[in-house]
């Protein structure tokens, strides 16, 4: 790209960024902690200093304190539809284009859409009012962010299904935080404030109990503390001598062990706030037709989970796993490789080459670290 071609690109995506919404989000360790509460409240706050807000999407849960919030707020009526023989209502985006009011509520970020909508998912929806200028207000729980899927999964014992990717957090322009102490969730939710009366004992039995709200709820203070850092790190650069960081997470066509690579080399870049990359050494034995229709269709999933956290791919054809490793450091300037454990396929071939020691030489001269990730 030619230099005053390159000089108006960046004028223009300049230009773009500042016609472009702003984004809040309220993030939660679990359902009942006030994130609904909390986004009524500042929409009655910038109602009654004259902003024109609008209710797009709420879900109060039969809350009845939450439900008395939205009195007076203008709401956004929901598109109908139907679905498998049902009428089913859903957030209408055309309707928030054509209104355009000066800021939106958007809730349950992670939402699918019925299919059919123009977006799969509400996170894409608002990206679209964002883009369009209208600043939204949403919230979303810790355990529907991607790269957290394995450490909810591991908490709750539950398989989230709805996940929103790490990249919409990163392009919040403030992240807040509802705490609670696991005794207050667990009061609230014994008053009925969470759950119908109904459901209350088997709530407390499953994903109500204090240790995993505990972890939950550390899950969450560390993911608004590193977007907190990575508001520092944009806003007041670190000075240019020092070494930006730089991950390159290696896998194998094992998928299972490959998914936690993925997700914990993407924890590690957004706590850095860094640039990440995902390598794939493809030997000649899993050339072509060599390798197995299964291992090379979750090969390509590994790589879309990977470029939907952020990664840039790639791909290196050799015979020497270390030596493309190697090849891929010096290119992508790494500063840490991110490996799985050492039952790994992948790291016991590496062992196995006569030229690993150089490789952890060259390594060592370079300042570059190894993390072996459970």
């Amino acid at each position: 790209m030619p230099e005053q071609e390159k000089n108006a690109q960046q004028f223009l995506d300049l230009i773009r960024k500042s016609r472009r919404g702003k984004f809040k989000i309220y993030i939660g360790m679990s359902a009942g902690v006030g994130k609904t509460f909390r986004m009524l409240q500042e929409a009655q706050t910038l109602l009654r200093n004259g902003i024109d807000v609008k209710i797009g999407y709420i879900e109060t849960h039969g809350r009845k304190e939450t439900h008395a919030l939205m009195e007076g707020l203008p709401v956004i009526p929901r598109r109908k539809l139907f679905y498998k023989g049902k009428e089913l209502d859903e957030f209408d985006v055309q309707a928030v284009l054509n209104l355009h009011p000066e800021v939106v509520i958007v809730d349950e970020l992670a939402h699918t859409n019925i299919e059919g909508s123009k977006n799969e998912k509400r996170w894409q929806d608002v990206m679209d009012i964002l883009d369009a200028g209208i600043n939204v207000i949403s919230a979303v729980n810790i355990q529907h962010i991607e790269s957290l899927y394995q450490d909810v999964k591991e908490i709750t014992g539950i398989d989230v299904t709805e996940r929103i990717p790490d990249s919409v957090l990163k392009q919040a322009d403030e992240v807040v935080n509802i705490d609670l102490t696991a005794d207050e969730l667990v009061t609230r939710l014994k008053e009925g404030k969470i759950y119908t009366a109904d459901k209350i004992e088997r709530a407390l039995q499953n994903f109500f109990q204090s240790e995993k709200i505990l972890q939950l709820r550390e899950l969450a203070l560390k993911e608004v503390a590193s977007q907190v850092e990575r508001k520092i790190e944009t806003e007041l650069p670190r000075s240019a001598h020092l070494k930006a960081e730089r991950f390159l997470a290696c896998i194998s066509s094992n998928h299972e062990i490959a998914k936690k690579v993925i997700r914990k080399t993407a924890r590690l870049a957004s706590y850095y706030n860094s640039n990440w990359y995902l390598l794939y050494v493809q030997t000649p034995k899993e050339e072509g037709d060599k390798i197995g229709l299964a291992a090379q269709r979750h090969l390509i999933n590994n790589f879309k989970l990977a470029t939907e956290l952020g990664a840039e791919i790639i791909r290196i054809k050799s015979s020497n796993i270390a030596k493309g490793i190697f090849e891929a450091t010096t290119q992508k300037e790494i500063t840490t490789i991110c490996i799985g454990k050492p039952h790994l396929n992948l790291f016991n071939v590496i062992m196995n080459t006569a030229v690993f020691n150089q490789l952890l030489n060259k390594l060592s001269a370079a300042d570059i670290d190894i993390v072996i990730l459970s």
